[in-house]
């Protein structure tokens, strides 16, 4: 079975030949809110998180990583099911308390924090500032002085070689996350050493679209081994281990899914092995996924505009392109372009012919949403949807390049269908510039 038609088989459905989201065929919703949409299924996203919680152990708690995807629906739907935030800017804590989290449940990670976006932290009593270096530590300290505050934070590590793994690596070279595990001490001393600073516990994030579960548990082991240190050194447990997100689902051809199975009975030996250790005894355990829990609920959907043969190849001109999903064109991350799902959504029915490209309406050959794929032979007016683009998709985006409208956001369940986030209309194009 092609990846299409798990996905299809797994969470959608199809009438004939036309896909369904949430139980509403494609075209109806692009006849009723217009074309480029991204579509996400609300029953895929409580799927996903019953299936994670499920998976873990007791004494685990689960922080949405808001960067996946922003949407404010999407923040309180999982907010609702019991999932705090972890964000990673200023924006990010404003979303996140729009939303109704309370700030207790809202962590706060990524270099480069600004004196202004700290203290809006500090203000606003979030639950933790996971520092980044020695200088952000220091800063974090200046201001909680001046504001008469107790700044509740964890120190970011970026790990050593023997945690790595995963699609992105993001530990064990140099970086600009977190603090080096080797200079890790000095930063503790700093901390420890002032009153206003508590020092609750560590973050690891060594990398990212893990797909391998025994990755997943070498990580989580490098991890519980280095909070054993530092709580034997500070003398007492720590309140927190953030494991980070790093939890893939699989894009591409060649991936496989994770086996979350097998992760949940290796964690919970995991667990079994800490359990009654005095420096853990009282620990919250962290995880921060993000894509694994939005990713397969969204589909992009968009319209065929024109279909071009030039000199022997064959492009199906579509309405939206890699400025409202830069993802889907490989130009986020992908040293070599590899195609997403793909499927001309009311032609699910046929086979698959023509080799072509289905390219955007931008004025660059990037803008490219899949290469040399085999599709159904298309007409103008067919719809394209690409498969998991409920991450990183419109926000990742450079959706001013040229200044088309965005495309709306519909959460679908069961049948009926919500505008979470409307389409732009024209006049708002350049509007703040006036």
């Amino acid at each position: 079975m092609d990846h299409v038609a798990g996905l299809l088989a797994r969470y959608f459905g199809v009438s004939g030949r036309h896909v369904e989201l949430g139980g509403i065929p494609a075209h109806a919703l692009v006849e009723r809110y217009g074309s480029p949409l991204f579509v996400y299924d609300r029953d895929v996203l409580d799927r996903k998180w019953a299936g994670l919680r499920e998976a873990l152990p007791s004494g685990f708690t689960v922080y949405y990583s808001v960067k996946a995807n922003p949407n404010v629906h999407i923040l309180r739907h999982f907010l609702a099911l019991g999932s705090g935030l972890e964000v990673a800017s200023g924006g990010e804590i404003h979303r996140a308390l729009q939303a109704g989290c309370a700030p207790r449940r809202i962590l706060f990670a990524g270099p480069g924090k600004t004196e202004a976006v700290l203290e809006l932290a500090l203000t606003r009593g979030i639950g933790e500032i996971h520092v980044e270096s020695a200088l952000e530590a220091s800063r974090v300290c200046g201001l909680a002085r001046r504001l008469g505050t107790t700044a509740r934070v964890a120190i970011r590590v970026n790990p050593g070689m023997e945690s790595q793994g995963g699609a992105m690596r993001m530990g064990g070279k140099p970086a600009p996350f977190g603090i080096d595990e080797e200079a890790l001490d000095p930063v503790i001393d700093l901390i420890l050493n002032e009153p206003v600073m508590d020092l609750r516990g560590l973050h690891i994030f060594a990398g990212t679209q893990i797909l391998d579960h025994a990755v997943l548990l070498q990580q989580y082991r490098a991890g519980v081994a280095l909070a054993r240190r530092v709580g034997e050194r500070i003398g007492r447990p720590l309140q927190t281990l953030d494991f980070g997100g790093g939890l893939g689902v699989p894009y591409f051809p060649a991936e496989r899914e994770l086996d979350l199975g097998k992760f949940s009975e290796e964690l919970r030996g995991l667990m079994a092995e800490v359990e009654g250790d005095p420096v853990l005894s009282r620990t919250e355990f962290i995880v921060e996924p993000g894509r694994y829990l939005v990713a397969e609920s969204g589909v992009y959907v968009t319209r065929i505009t024109d279909i071009k043969r030039s000199r022997g190849k064959t492009f199906l001109v579509t309405d939206g392109g890699m400025n409202h999903h830069l993802s889907a064109s490989g130009n986020l991350g992908q040293v070599i372009k590899r195609n997403f799902p793909v499927a001309i959504l009311d032609r699910i029915d046929q086979p698959s012919g023509e080799v072509v490209d289905v390219v955007g309406p931008l004025c660059t050959p990037l803008d490219t949403l899949a290469r040399e794929i085999r599709l159904p032979s298309a007409e103008v007016g067919d719809l394209i949807g690409i498969f998991q683009s409920g991450a990183y998709g419109l926000t990742a985006s450079p959706t001013a390049f040229l200044s088309h409208r965005s495309p709306a956001e519909i959460l679908v369940a069961r049948g009926s269908a919500t505008v979470i986030r409307p389409r732009s209309n024209w006049s708002e194009i350049g509007a703040a510039e006036q």
